[in-house]
């Protein structure tokens, strides 16, 4: 059917246009959290767009379904403020008649955010979490930044080069200064670079045609010595074994364990795979556009079934974890209650009647007035 091929098409559309804006801001605020921990020396620069792709990735089985349910709301707002639903309605094609294609996007959505929660999202958690801790266990000197003073994770020494040669593979105009056994010391170099000891395993600093000065100035102690070439060794960072998070552990070690952390784990990922197919008849009849009313009271109702949604899942859930419940019922009892309340609500809208039954009040209230 056409019109089923048009709105699949527009929501589609939209729901792209909605999800590049929404990753955009999110890149931006990743991007700089994770630059501040370059900045720091906690990570190198080049890690930084690796791990904001891997967190992005994380991120998806939940952005997916609102991205899709904000389009839902735009495309049937739309079609009602330009009186597309009427001229519809009036042809026979009423909101029920659109079961079809929003099934057909429901379909895709849920397999898309059923791939990310159980397999994709895991995965890319397990390897940014795994590349941070890598690189918090490598060598102090992993996250010199040129043009910056980066202090050593001990306090100890200070590095700062100039610049970087991406050609030639090396810093130009290095400094450093270190602290060690009671004697401080600061080496300047015109070049160096980092190498590997394959033997010992040890990551040193190599400098060439530079000097080093030695001790305070004006004690007998104090040495300036020039040199050609000066291997200074990288203190190692105490390696810490690397224990992956609960949301980053794989689902066989999560889908039957007893433990309340992993169990209710599992019952997150199963409940975002389950989230969509509700919102769906929630926008099927929270989008309706009243041409003589306000055209934002039904965006702002479907926001709050959103929002109270998902919070009441992530407070069940939440008791799962600290032990408040045994079992999933009460999970599976909020996916109920809200799909019925979403069927409610469709069916009035169907039937134009009022979105909340009044009971009969208006009615005793025109009998007083008379």
């Amino acid at each position: 059917m056409i019109i089923n091929r048009a709105f699949i098409r527009e929501v589609v559309t939209t729901a792209i246009a909605v999800t590049i804006i929404i990753i955009t801001i999110f890149l931006v605020v990743r991007v700089m959290g994770f630059l501040s921990q370059a900045a720091e020396g906690l990570i190198p620069v080049e890690a930084v767009f690796i791990l904001v792709a891997l967190k992005m990735t994380a991120y998806l089985d939940v952005m997916i379904p609102l991205m899709f349910y904000i389009a839902l709301l735009m495309v049937f707002a739309r079609w009602y403020r330009d009186n597309e639903m009427a001229v519809l309605a009036s042809a026979g094609v009423g909101i029920t008649s659109f079961f079809k294609p929003v099934a057909v996007i429901a379909v895709g959505v849920t397999a898309t955010v059923a791939l990310f929660a159980f397999y994709l999202t895991p995965q890319a958690l397990a390897k940014g979490f795994t590349i941070e801790a890598e690189y918090r266990n490598s060598s102090e000197v992993s996250g010199v930044i040129p043009g910056q003073f980066v202090e050593t994770r001990e306090g100890s020494g200070v590095y700062y080069v100039e610049s970087y040669n991406r050609d030639e593979n090396y810093y130009e105009n290095v400094f450093v200064y270190k602290n060690s056994f009671n004697r401080e010391g600061v080496v300047v170099s015109a070049i160096g670079y980092r190498t590997l000891d394959p033997d010992s395993g040890h990551q040193f600093l190599v400098m060439k045609n530079g000097t080093r000065y030695e001790g305070a100035a004006g004690t007998p102690s104090y040495r300036v010595i020039d040199f050609e070439t000066y291997a200074l060794r990288m203190e190692p960072i105490d390696r810490t074994e690397i224990h992956l998070p609960v949301k980053a552990l794989p689902n066989v070690e999560i889908a039957y364990a007893e433990h309340p952390l992993l169990r209710g784990e599992w019952y997150w990922r199963v409940a975002k795979v389950v989230v969509f197919p509700v919102l769906t008849l929630f926008a099927l009849g929270l989008s309706f556009v009243d041409g003589r009313g306000g055209r934002a009271t039904g965006m702002i109702a479907a926001f709050l079934v959103y929002l109270f949604y998902t919070n009441l899942l992530g407070y069940m859930i939440a008791a799962v974890k600290n032990e408040g419940f045994s079992s999933s019922a009460p999970i599976w009892l909020v996916h109920i209650l809200f799909f019925l309340l979403g069927l409610v609500i469709l069916y009035r809208r169907n039937f134009n009647l009022p979105m909340w039954p009044n009971f009969g009040l208006m009615d005793r209230l025109r009998e007083l007035r008379a």
